[in-house]
């Protein structure tokens, strides 16, 4: 069982890892830093907004589990357990959110615009 494992983690290594270890780095040229800025704050707005979006799907699909659970223990604790992942999933995207702004305005303050 153990080699098997080896055997998976290898080839998840030689299919994602390995490509990146033969690319060349792309070395920056004198552009317009604020253009990527503002694509790179744009991507993580909408990956932010597409995660609360699924965390309230799952605070509706747990809420309607809960309220339909009729008492049945294995429902019950499956709709909480829902909204609890998703309430973690939201507060660790929120995070994230915050935590990139604020290092998007340290690096703007320091590197300048």
């Amino acid at each position: 069982m153990r080699k098997n494992n080896t055997v998976k983690l290898m080839a998840i290594f030689l299919a994602f890892g390995f490509p990146l270890l033969l690319v060349h780095p792309a070395l920056a040229a004198d552009g317009n830093v604020a253009q990527v800025e503002t694509f790179i704050r744009s991507v993580i707005k909408l990956v932010v907004g597409l995660a609360g979006l699924i965390a309230t799907g799952f605070f509706v699909v747990g809420g309607i589990t809960y309220i339909t659970s009729s008492g049945n223990p294995e429902k019950l604790d499956s709709a909480k357990r829902t909204l609890f992942y998703s309430a973690i999933g939201l507060a660790i995207t929120i995070g994230a959110f915050v935590l990139s702004s604020i290092i998007t305005d340290l690096a703007t303050s320091a590197f300048g615009s």
